[in-house]
């Protein structure tokens, strides 16, 4: 499984992270978790508003927050 979190490095994106690192962490399953800051790779997914979450190359939600909560209930 790859999780991918979109952004730009704002604070909002650097918490998106963190929490998807604790949902992983905390499911007891194995993947990769990967930070991509550069503009043209964001806007290969069509995200238009970040933070933006990616699982498995599939964009589940963009311009929010996720509890860890939310982000474990998301993995596949």
């Amino acid at each position: 499984m790859k999780i991918e979190v979109l952004g730009t490095g704002c604070a909002k994106c650097k918490t998106l992270y963190e929490n998807a690192r604790k949902a992983l962490e905390e499911s007891g399953k194995s993947g990769e978790l990967v930070k991509v800051e550069d503009i043209p790779s964001i806007m290969k997914y069509g995200v238009i508003s970040t933070p933006a979450l990616v699982i498995d190359g599939k964009v589940m939600f963009s311009g929010k927050l996720a509890s860890p909560a939310e982000i474990s209930g998301m993995l596949p």
